[in-house]
């Protein structure tokens, strides 16, 4: 099948790469010159384990083109896909002007029947809105052309993305014509072979799907850390609450691990976004609400934890730190508790040594460029030097059973903060640590 995908980030280059991987002829586009660019000279513009090596095939194969032209893309396509941002707004919605410019265009430059498949995480209705912009332009060409506009959000983990496209828990297609169903099942045929994994729905109850999923995932890992706090205070211990829930088949053990708060391009956004959705229909989502108000809370529970046992003067104090993206497999730091951390320890006049195997550059230029007293290093080792304190915030692997005596013997004091609670089978306090944690006293 041809296929066009309008816009080239994080869910355009996975989607439009995974489509190309199964023998579609793929055409990705964006308005970065620069982006389109590099892309022709294999340089990807984000991490994504497997995702370069995908892409270098496929453009070797010619099933993955890359150009600026939305007009070639479309020429022969079938399906066209809109997955450019939709960033969020003062007011805390999503910010459509680029989907619906993209719909412009579309409208503009299209001479055959397509479906246009809204792929961008978008409010509820905004299937209508890409409808109208579309049949407004071709009103104004007196042109007469079939066209379908189809909803089908996306469930791609940051660091897990190629294995979340290529084998789907499910694939949820919003969609009002036979036409345009049996269009999108022939697609994902090859992704849904296993079984039967493609959900059709009305356009409405597809967009919400998605704002649905990520609040419910959002929802239990701050129910989680609520718990923690809670823990805390009376003596118990987290993590053995954790197994004995978990245990329970209805809840299950994922997402209720503690730890310093969720981040990243998706639940901040979307949690907000559907608040908003639910106002715009005078409806107030308090649970939503508190389990964003938990989430912007628990950010800054790792400086407390340490200014509460260095004090508030922090100055001649310096501490490192493993870990900046907001979870491993990824450089991302958009709403990262590594940035809440450092800003708090900072402006109180400590120095930071930060670590983290993709997100220094990251860091560099765009998260933390403003704040002085951080410096970065190439190795995880290298930062524990003559520190004050160990701060351990993104769990990626090469973190999770390090050398100890190596950490002990670096540190200036064997105190270690974690943010994720993840050497909490490793006895610290046996190995003669000071150890701090969510959701258990010290």
């Amino acid at each position: 099948m041809n296929i066009a995908v309008i816009g080239s980030g994080y869910v355009g280059l996975v989607s439009g790469t995974c489509f190309s991987e199964m023998g579609n002829k793929v055409i990705c586009v964006d308005i970065d010159q620069n982006k389109i660019d590099k892309l022709h000279e294999g340089i990807i513009p984000i991490y994504e384990p497997g995702l370069e090596k995908m892409v270098l095939k496929n453009i070797e194969k010619k099933n993955l083109l890359f150009t600026t032209n939305l007009e070639e893309a479309i020429k022969d396509a079938e399906v066209v896909f809109i997955a450019v941002g939709t960033p969020m707004g003062d007011d805390g919605s999503a910010d459509l002007q680029y989907v619906l410019a993209v719909a412009k265009e579309i409208g503009q430059k299209m001479n055959k029947r397509l479906i246009v498949v809204d792929k961008s995480t978008v409010p509820v209705g905004t299937a209508d809105k890409v409808k109208e912009t579309i049949q407004k332009e071709l009103d104004g060409r007196n042109i007469s052309t079939e066209f379908d506009v189809v909803s089908n959000p996306e469930f791609l983990k940051e660091g897990d993305a190629i294995s979340d496209f290529m084998k789907p828990d499910r694939v949820v297609i919003g969609a009002e014509s036979e036409y345009a169903f049996e269009k999108m099942r022939e697609l994902y045929s090859p992704f849904t072979m296993s079984r039967e994994r493609f959900i059709g729905m009305d356009i409405r109850s597809a967009e919400m799907t998605k704002y649905a999923a990520n609040a419910m995932l959002a929802t239990k890992i701050s129910f989680m850390n609520e718990i923690a706090n809670i823990c805390e205070r009376v003596g118990a211990d987290v993590n053995n609450v954790r197994v004995g829930i978990g245990s329970d088949r209805r809840i299950g053990y994922s997402f209720i691990y503690p730890g310093a708060g969720y981040g990243g391009s998706c639940f901040p956004k979307d949690v907000k976004a559907l608040k908003k959705i639910a106002e715009e229909y005078n409806y107030k989502a308090q649970l939503i609400e508190s389990v964003e108000d938990v989430n912007n809370r628990q950010k800054f529970v790792i400086a407390e934890k340490i200014v509460k046992r260095f004090g508030e003067d922090l100055s001649g104090k310096v501490f490192a730190l493993w870990g900046l993206a907001f979870k491993p497999g990824t450089d991302d730091m958009r709403e990262a508790p590594a940035i809440y951390v450092v800003k708090e320890l900072v402006k109180r006049g400590a120095k930071v040594k930060a670590y983290d195997p993709k997100a220094i550059e990251e860091a560099k230029h765009f998260y933390l460029k403003d704040v002085k007293g951080i410096s970065y290093f190439e190795s995880k080792y290298d930062v524990l030097k003559e520190v004050d304190a160990l701060i351990m915030l993104t769990e990626w692997k090469e973190f999770r059973s390090p050398d100890f005596s190596e950490i002990e013997q670096q540190l200036k004091t064997a105190i270690i903060f974690d943010g994720r609670n993840q050497y909490n089978a490793f006895n610290l306090e046996e190995k003669g640590f000071e150890y701090h944690q969510i959701g258990k006293q010290s």
